[in-house]
């Protein structure tokens, strides 16, 4: 093994064992999709069939808490990843620790926690739903604990603080996962700029069945290689000074 990759093998290691060994990690990794799941299923079953709904709103609405739940989780490990390890990666980066590596290993973290996210997200609409086309689903839903996870990476970067930094996720999150879902149609125009627009629609389609539509594959993945690039480059500024 090459002194390049066990830097980076270390790195991945120390990030993943610093998340896995906290109990609470693990417990909310495991609890909140399906509470999230079920909860916004059944408020939106309290809503009539709208004209501007794509399917049954019980249906529409676990859909909806199944993106919501994949992405927030991602999002809050990639923001406390930075903020609880920015000081210590400067001083390993001083040492002589490659930040990128540094960086590798908390995206990994990141990576992990959102295809384990979305699992239990998707077995958590499987329970009612049976989707139609299963590994799109967890294709879909992993994309989007990608893309808020890189956007925790960023938030973290830019507003180092733990109260701020959440409630700036939470509320993006909120905001985005009921613009995405179509009930405010009168906002259909402006959804499709917010992150979560496309990958709901490509979630909605893998469990529901339909056709694929190309923009929404090209639009998800636009905005996970966006946020993660502008998420590298932040947390590069905020790592300045450290070895590269």
């Amino acid at each position: 093994m090459t002194a390049t990759a066990s830097r980076l093998r270390t790195a991945v290691l120390a990030s993943t064992r610093a998340f896995a060994r906290d109990p609470f990690h693990l417990a909310i990794l495991f609890v909140l999709p399906p509470a999230v799941v079920v909860g916004y299923g059944e408020a939106m079953a309290a809503f009539p069939q709208l004209p501007g709904l794509s399917a049954p709103p019980r249906a529409l609405g676990r859909i909806s808490g199944a993106t919501f739940a994949a992405a927030f989780l991602a999002g809050l490990v990639g923001l406390f990843q930075v903020i609880s390890a920015s000081r210590a990666d400067a001083r390993l980066g001083l040492a002589g620790f490659p930040r990128t590596h540094l960086l590798a290993g908390r995206f990994v973290t990141v990576a992990l926690v959102a295809l384990v996210g979305a699992s239990v997200s998707l077995a958590s609409v499987w329970y009612d739903t049976v989707p139609e086309r299963p590994a799109l689903a967890l294709a879909a839903l992993a994309l989007a604990g990608l893309t808020y996870g890189a956007l925790g990476v960023l938030v973290g970067a830019l507003l180092p603080r733990e109260l701020e930094g959440s409630l700036v996720l939470v509320f993006v999150a909120d905001i985005d996962a009921a613009m995405a879902t179509g009930i405010v149609g009168e906002l259909d125009g402006i959804a499709w700029v917010f992150p979560l627009s496309h990958v709901h629609a490509l979630v909605e389609t893998a469990v529901l069945g339909g056709d694929l539509a190309v923009g929404d594959v090209l639009g998800a993945v636009g905005y996970a290689l966006a946020l993660t690039a502008a998420a590298t480059l932040a947390y590069a500024r905020l790592t300045r000074g450290a070895a590269a």
